[in-house]
């Protein structure tokens, strides 16, 4: 059995107006069984009793708060460990709760792995933490489970990871982009030969948006940062393709034709929506009939929402994306050729 080598480890994370949710954040930090060297947080410039709440943990928690108005969640992060002294940084969000081991969790593999394994890159795990039947079905319509992840393809959020700080010195998070930031902080690790650990037990409960409003806001800002990061071409294709050519053909050809057409058309939705009630139907057995129904008609709403959210925010990132199209920063996938 390998045995375990000391690290250094810094939690970083940034915030902006989440008085709400901080307290929680924080609550679990100090209840880690490993717990963190220091904690670094970056305010984009709170408006709210943020910074006067996370004030409070400075007895309890080795906690320094960087004050960086306007920063973008690329540019927090990146103020974040530049100031951070850790050579194993662990980065959540504000918005989530902690599993008491999360933080073991994810250092775990740095501490046990032999110097041919170690890897660059811990992936930890998020789950739904809904509070109401809408974000139960919410949770079960966006969020994965852990049966379904394949560890070899799993490209970790930034809401429970941990990487060396070396290799973050290489790749740091792209301050160009607003959102979809730790995707492109993933596919360069990769890129550039870190090797990615699975860490299924590293876990953070994450509370899905509670509305429908809320939801396609997200759901834009996600879209606009695949167009403005040039990510999932095909996935996007096959979206505009569905709702744009396949559905109007279908329903044409069930009233012109047949409405066994309808039938094809059945088929293809129950196959779409079978995921999200796979997930659901679990997790609201404690409920009465009638909220149960209503989980259930929530899901291919909130399907049709998020699609619809990602076909007007993708073109959106795309027009920004060629506005800028001769700067260098934006060219990700030039840079990593040349850092390799």
């Amino acid at each position: 059995m390998t045995s375990k080598k000391p690290v250094t480890v810094s939690v970083i994370a940034t915030v902006l107006n989440e008085e709400r949710s901080i307290g929680e954040l924080m609550e679990t930090l100090a209840a880690q069984t490993r717990p963190p060297d220091e904690i670094v947080i970056v305010d984009g410039g709170s408006t709210d009793r943020t910074r006067e709440i996370l004030n409070t943990y400075a007895g309890r928690l080795p906690l320094r708060v960087l004050v960086v108005p306007g920063a973008n969640i690329s540019q927090g992060r990146n103020a974040a460990i530049r100031a951070a002294t850790g050579e194993i940084i662990a980065s959540t969000d504000a918005g989530v709760r902690l599993d008491p081991h999360w933080l073991a969790e994810l250092v775990r593999p740095f501490e046990e792995a032999s110097p041919e394994e170690a890897p660059g890159v811990v992936a930890g795990f998020f789950l739904p933490d809904p509070r109401s039947t809408f974000e139960r079905a919410m949770g079960a319509t966006v969020l994965p489970r852990l049966p379904e992840i394949d560890p070899d393809r799993f490209l970790p959020s930034s809401r429970s990871v941990a990487f060396l700080r070396s290799a973050w010195e290489r790749w740091p998070y792209p301050e160009w982009l607003d959102f979809c930031e730790d995707l492109i902080f993933d596919l360069g690790l990769k890129a550039l030969g870190y090797r990615f650990v699975f860490a299924p037990k590293a876990l953070v409960y994450f509370r899905p948006r509670s509305s429908l409003r809320a939801f396609f806001k997200q759901y834009y800002r996600y879209a606009r940062g695949d167009g403005k990061a040039d990510l999932w071409r095909k996935r996007h294709a096959v979206r505009y393709l569905t709702y744009l050519a396949a559905l109007p053909a279908l329903l044409v050809l069930s009233i012109l034709h047949s409405p066994w057409w309808l039938a094809v058309l059945a088929a293809g939705a129950a196959y779409y929506l079978y995921p999200p009630y796979r997930r659901l139907l679990p997790e609201i057995a404690d409920l009465p009939p009638a909220e149960k129904l209503r989980a259930i008609a929530w899901v291919p709403a909130i399907r049709v929402v998020g699609d619809a959210a990602k076909m007007i925010g993708y073109p959106v990132g795309w027009a920004w994306r060629l506005r800028r199209r001769r700067d260098p920063a934006i060219h990700w996938r030039k840079a990593l050729q040349r850092e390799r």
